[in-house]
This record gives structure tokens, C-alpha cells and sequence, in this order.
């Protein structure tokens, strides 16, 4: 099975973002993860296309953008050009979810929803056609650092299940707690994509981290 590790540049130093992203790149990083917060949908504010454009600017690595934002269709058009090559939106600000997910295709994106942890997975259930990636949190988006919710472990064997039944070839991405410590659990789940911000950037070694983790899959670096 396919692992992909996915570094979060929220937890990366801002005042030395170019190496950071340099040193993912280096150390095997499959995509890079930009977190996008409106302070609205979720309790935080973070950035929007400049700070796309300029990952973009620095590496190759596909850009997988995470949009945590009200009226997320507002933002396709100005990140495409930025350079994002995903835009995952969340189904709970989505009521024209189909819709969305069709002009993100357009646009040449890969199209991605998000469900937070308290929603059912039957949120997207009739959109699994349109999707080519499908984001299990696991935590409460919003802050970077929090604990892994346990009992995600189940809501990503039934995820897994549901793309399978559907014959579905999306992704199955986790976000949130995702580090060394929890990986291979979440990986013997179904999950083939992983989030990880504080685990890789706060580690003493943040390259090795990543390979760490992509052999606690039991896959190697």
C-alpha cells in the first residue's frame, strides 16, 4: 500500500520557510500541507495565496492546500494560480458540495473533502465519485500540536471501507496527533496519507522523522 507523508508547514519557522520546506523535500516528503483558516470556520488565522505562491516557488513537491474556511469556492480560482495542486474543502460549509468539487476538477486540482471528528462519514457518501481525497481529522481543526482522538481509528477502518465498496481510487488522508507514536495504527486502518506538523518539525532530526515515520508503516525510507 502507497504511504505518503504529508509535513503541515503550520507548524514550520516562517522566518526560515524556504529551508523548512528545503529539508521536507530532502528528507522524502511525499506532498506538502498548507493549512488555510479563516478564523471563522475554525479559531485560528493563518494565510492564503502569497504564502502558496511562495511554497510554490521553493519546491516541486505537489502542494496539497487544506481549506478551513467558509465559502471555500471563493479561494479556488486565486490558489490554483498560486500553484496548489489539491484543494480539500471541508463538507460542513459545503451544502453544494457536488458543485465544488466539480469546478475544483476544472481547475485541474485535486478535489478533496475534509470531515471533521464529530462528522458522520455519510457526509460525503453520495459525492464519492467526485472526490480524490477523502481527510479523516483527528483532532478539532484549528491549532496545530493536539492529541490524536483514539477512537478515529474506527471512523478510518469504515472510511476505508466505503472507498473500497465504491471502488473508489481517492486517497485517505489523516490529519491531526500523526506521528511515529500513532502512525501505524492509523496506517493498518486504511490510511495511505498522513499530516504531520509539530511530530516532524519540532523533532530533533526533522528529516529522519520522516522517514521514521514512513518505516513505523513498515515500509521503507
Amino acid at each position: 500500500m502507497t504511504v505518503r507523508i504529508v509535513p503541515s508547514i503550520l507548524s514550520a519557522d516562517f522566518a526560515k520557510l524556504g529551508d523548512e520546506v528545503a529539508m521536507c523535500e530532502a528528507g522524502g516528503a511525499d506532498w506538502i500541507h498548507i493549512d488555510v483558516m479563516d478564523g471563522c470556520f475554525v479559531p485560528n488565522l493563518t494565510y492564503g495565496a502569497k504564502v502558496i505562491d511562495t511554497v510554490r516557488r521553493c519546491t516541486s513537491l505537489p502542494l496539497d492546500v487544506h481549506l478551513m474556511v467558509v465559502e471555500p469556492e471563493k479561494y479556488f480560482d486565486d490558489f490554483v494560480r498560486a500553484g496548489a495542486n489539491g484543494l480539500t474543502l471541508h463538507a460542513e460549509v459545503a451544502p453544494h458540495l457536488h458543485r465544488q468539487l466539480t469546478r475544483i476538477r476544472e481547475l485541474g486540482c485535486r478535489a478533496g473533502v475534509a470531515l471533521n471528528p464529530a462528522t458522520p462519514l455519510n457526509a460525503v457518501c453520495e459525492v464519492i465519485p467526485e472526490i480524490d481525497l477523502l481527510l479523516i481529522m483527528t483532532v478539532n481543526p484549528g491549532f496545530g500540536g493536539q492529541e490524536f482522538i483514539p477512537y478515529s481509528i474506527d471512523k478510518i477502518r469504515r472510511a476505508r471501507l466505503m472507498l473500497d465498496e465504491e471502488g473508489s481510487q481517492a486517497a485517505l488522508e489523516v490529519d491531526g496527533g500523526i506521528s511515529r507514536e500513532t502512525i501505524n495504527e492509523v496506517w493498518s486502518a486504511g490510511a495511505d496519507t498522513f499530516v504531520a506538523g509539530n511530530a516532524i518539525f519540532s523533532a530533533r532530526d526533522p528529516k529522519g522523522e520522516i522517514a521514521a515515520m514512513r518505516a513505523s508503516c513498515g515500509v521503507p525510507a
